[in-house]
């Protein structure tokens, strides 16, 4: 039997070593490579890829005679970049009767409207984005369909439903009458007190949760609060990361107020989301601490176009207009300080597909171009816990690659403008055309 097993093995690895050979081999000629991690580009570069995986990257990386070749000699090709912030899965604000829409809108529509929002998304060329949270869990149900190839989309980290305190930011029912949503319920994103809170994160992850969001402080679109109020106790919050960590998961949490903030911080979570009322002691303690700063400037700059334009109910306008020019100065200060910072969109508050927008108000805000660059790749993916896999163009990592005309070092705009998309290898944008489908008619 032993000599069997051998024999039998000694058959197995060739032929797996034959399968994989028998892969297609891609050589991309890039014209400038930027590849992610910060380092100088490089000019004339070759990237071979095999199956959804780079296999080599270089100058004097050598293209196979057997090689199919992508030619973007007259590109300056990057990574795809990654969106740490975005809402896919139902109707964007402003759109139409948006504050209602929960009322009339099944989970299973907000799903198919997020199957669109996240073709936008990877036209755009964010190939990752983490979702932080939806009604009805309908961004996992998204993230499922796009892992099984039902939809196109980009590669999709999802929360479930985020959660607050009864009548806060995250809180479902809030501004509505008693009677007209199911009130004070976890699955509609209320909880309170550590046990409660306990449970909420056990029931994200029990339906699939690939990260835990939480609502620390007051928001702008919601209609009962103040933007900058802390709602969750740093107690509660300890409790919430207690319990994400037991099940291998990270907690984001939305706060705009200084003193939600720094409790966030303090209980341990991985990411303030917004964080636009900042003080030196919220930077110096996010430093400290290792926490990451999502900052959203296109939410800021969305809600302050859409309030001075009317569009937005009076109460939440008067809240974006005092917010937005805060959250642009802390900012600043933040990557004065040396905080560690993602590039994150909050994608729905604004329309899908416009994400690049985020580097040129990163590099309005005081970032280098390059800094904006690793912040939408290396940075985004460490953040996400993804950097193995994504986040730069490197040897082993999956063959997510995007390009762009033009020089972002000299001028970041040109990331808002993406030609080319590859994901996992396959091609879906090409010399500005969608690939395979019609690039008309997303709503």
């Amino acid at each position: 039997m032993r000599r069997i097993a051998v024999s039998v093995l000694t058959l197995c690895i060739p032929l797996a070593l034959l399968g994989q050979q028998a892969q297609p081999v891609i050589a991309i000629r890039a014209g400038t490579l930027i590849d992610g991690t910060g380092a100088a580009p490089v000019r004339n570069a070759v990237i071979l890829i095999r199956g959804d995986r780079i296999t080599a990257v270089g100058a004097q990386v050598q293209v196979p005679a057997d090689a199919t070749v992508i030619d973007l000699s007259a590109y300056t090709v990057l990574p795809g970049f990654i969106d740490s912030h975005v809402h896919l899965a139902g109707r964007t604000i402003g759109d139409g009767d948006w504050q209602h829409a929960e009322l009339v809108q099944s989970p299973a529509e907000r799903a198919l409207l997020g199957a669109a929002h996240a073709q936008q998304t990877l036209e755009a060329g964010f190939t990752t984005v983490r979702n932080v949270g939806n009604d009805g869990f309908a961004d996992i149900a998204l993230r499922n369909a796009i892992n099984a190839g039902w939809v196109l989309g980009p590669r999709v980290l999802a929360a479930g439903i985020s959660f607050g305190v009864n009548g806060g930011h995250c809180d479902g029912s809030s501004g509505y009458w008693p009677g007209a949503l199911p009130q004070g319920r976890i699955e509609d994103g209320a909880a309170d007190g550590p046990e409660e809170v306990r449970e909420a994160v056990r029931y994200n992850v029990k339906y699939g949760a690939d990260v835990i969001k939480i609502c620390a402080t007051g928001g702008v679109l919601s209609p009962t609060d103040s933007v900058g109020v802390q709602q969750y106790t740093e107690e509660e919050m300890r409790a919430v990361v207690e319990a994400a960590r037991m099940t291998e998961r990270r907690v984001a949490a939305h706060a705009h107020g200084n003193e939600g903030i720094k409790a966030a911080v303090r209980a341990g979570v991985t990411s303030i989301e917004h964080g636009s009322i900042l003080d030196d002691e919220a930077i110096q303690l996010m430093k400290r601490n290792g926490t990451w700063l999502v900052p959203t400037l296109m939410a800021g700059e969305g809600v302050e176009t859409m309030a001075r334009a009317g569009r937005l109910p009076p109460a939440i306008a008067a809240k974006a207009l005092a917010i937005a020019p805060r959250a642009r100065q802390s900012f600043r200060l933040a990557v004065q300080g040396g905080v560690k910072i993602a590039l994150g969109t909050d994608a729905g508050v604004f329309t899908h597909g416009t994400n690049g927008h985020e580097f040129t108000l990163m590099v309005r805000g005081g970032m280098t171009p390059m800094q904006a660059i690793v912040a939408g790749t290396t940075s985004a993916a460490t953040l996400l816990g993804v950097e193995r896999d994504v986040g730069s163009i490197q040897n082993g990592k999956a063959a997510d690659i995007v390009a762009v005309r033009g020089d972002p070092l000299q001028d970041i705009a040109v990331l808002e403008r993406v030609e080319f998309v590859m994901r996992n290898g396959v091609v879906f944008k090409r010399e500005g055309q969608v690939v395979g489908r019609s690039a008309n008619g997303i709503p």
